[in-house]
C-alpha cells in the first residue's frame, strides 16, 4: 500500500478522536456518532481485500480494546469492510477501480461519494446498534439511533475526508 504513513496518521487520529472525543459527548441518547469508519472508507480503491478485511480486524479490535465493547465493533466493521469492494464496483465500476486512488468526491463525483458514504456508514451502524441492543423490543428506539448516528457520523466523515484529500491530485 503506497502512502503508509499518511494512512497510519489517519488511523491514530480517528482512534483518538472516537475514544476521546465522540464516546465522552452526552448530548443524546440517540446521538453515538462512530467516526473511526473514516478509516475504512478511505483506504484506496485498489486495496488488497486481504489488507481490506486486516485493516477492518485492526480497526475493530481497536475499538472493542478502547471502549470495551466485547466485540461488537469488529462484528460491525469486518462486514463492511468484506462488502466494500463489491459496493465500489456497483456504484463506481470496475475500471475506475483499478484506476486506484483514494475515494474522494473529486476522484468519484460527488454524488457517487456521497452514496458510498451513506451506504457503508449505514450498513456498519445498523450492525453496530443491533447488536448492541440485542433486542428486538426496543426496535423504534434502536431505528432512531441508527438513523441520527448515521445522519451525524455521515458529516464528520465528510469532513475528515475533506481535510485528508485536500492536498491530493485526482488520481492519486
Amino acid at each position: 500500500m503506497y502512502r503508509t504513513l499518511p494512512y497510519i496518521a489517519l488511523f491514530a487520529a480517528t482512534m483518538l478522536l472516537q475514544v476521546f472525543l465522540f464516546d465522552n459527548l452526552s448530548i443524546s441518547v440517540y446521538l453515538n456518532p462512530l467516526i473511526y469508519m473514516a478509516f475504512i472508507v478511505l483506504l484506496p480503491l485498489d486495496t488488497p481485500p486481504v489488507v481490506l478485511l486486516g485493516a477492518g480486524l485492526l480497526t475493530g479490535v481497536a475499538m472493542d480494546a478502547a471502549m470495551g465493547t466485547a466485540g461488537i465493533n469488529t462484528i460491525a466493521t469486518l462486514p463492511v469492510a468484506f462488502a466494500r469492494p463489491m459496493l465500489l464496483n456497483l456504484l463506481c465500476g470496475r475500471d475506475s477501480i483499478r484506476e486506484g486512488g483514494v475515494p474522494s468526491s473529486e476522484r468519484l463525483g460527488r454524488r457517487k461519494f456521497i452514496d458510498y458514504l451513506v451506504i457503508v456508514i449505514l450498513l456498519h451502524h445498523t450492525l453496530f446498534f443491533l447488536l448492541e441492543a440485542l433486542s428486538w423490543e426496543h426496535l423504534l428506539h434502536t431505528v432512531i439511533r441508527i438513523v441520527v448516528s448515521s445522519l451525524v457520523t455521515l458529516a464528520f466523515v465528510w469532513i475528515i475526508a475533506r481535510v485528508f484529500t485536500v492536498k491530493l491530485s485526482v488520481r492519486v
